[in-house]
């Protein structure tokens, strides 16, 4: 009878030959059903820009679940089925990232939109700490917190998370300093 091969991605097997191989490797049948395979591991939500992932969502909230894929996990006719294969909860997923992607959005127009861009407050904010140096101790503790105010940080900086400590702004009142501390 012979060697027979067996594809994986197609479910079926055919005598081995070089020839009946090679048909089959190149057939539409089996790049259909390869690309299924790789599709189902595919998250939609992260893999598409977010206009595509609108018209995604839009068009399987039209759809009528599988019956199919509900019962089995898996659908013959795979991307092709004119039936939903996403469940509720991922397209409540997708729907949620699509509407963090818009605010965050129009988060970045607010930000471009306040008329001070970050650069423009670190030069500010440079040239008031060496006002201050340059006055040294004439000032009063009074005066040198009413300039802090005035150099108020901006909300661009505060929404970043997980800012490193070295970029967080000082506690109020400042770092407690240790007179005693030896270096070295």
């Amino acid at each position: 009878m012979g060697k027979r091969y067996y594809c994986d991605y197609c479910d079926r097997s055919f005598q081995d030959n070089m020839h009946n191989r090679k048909k089959h490797l190149n057939g539409v049948q089996h790049h259909r059903a390869k690309k299924a395979w790789f599709d189902q591991f595919r998250e939609p939500s992260f893999d598409f820009l977010s206009k595509d992932s609108a018209a995604i969502l839009y068009d399987e909230q039209l759809k009528k679940p599988c019956r199919k894929f509900l019962q089995k996990g898996i659908c013959d006719f795979g991307s092709n089925c004119r039936f939903s294969h996403m469940s509720e909860e991922e397209q409540l997923n997708l729907k949620r990232w699509l509407e963090e992607e818009k605010q965050h959005k129009e988060d970045s127009e607010d930000r471009i939109m306040l008329g001070r861009s970050i650069e423009e407050w670190f030069s500010k904010r440079e040239k008031k700490q060496a006002a201050l140096n340059r006055k040294g101790d004439k000032k009063s503790k009074e005066d040198s917190e009413e300039v802090e105010v005035e150099s108020e940080i901006p909300q661009q900086l505060l929404s970043i998370p997980d800012l490193p400590p070295s970029l967080l702004p000082p506690p109020p009142g400042g770092w407690r300093v240790r007179v005693n501390t030896e270096w070295g």
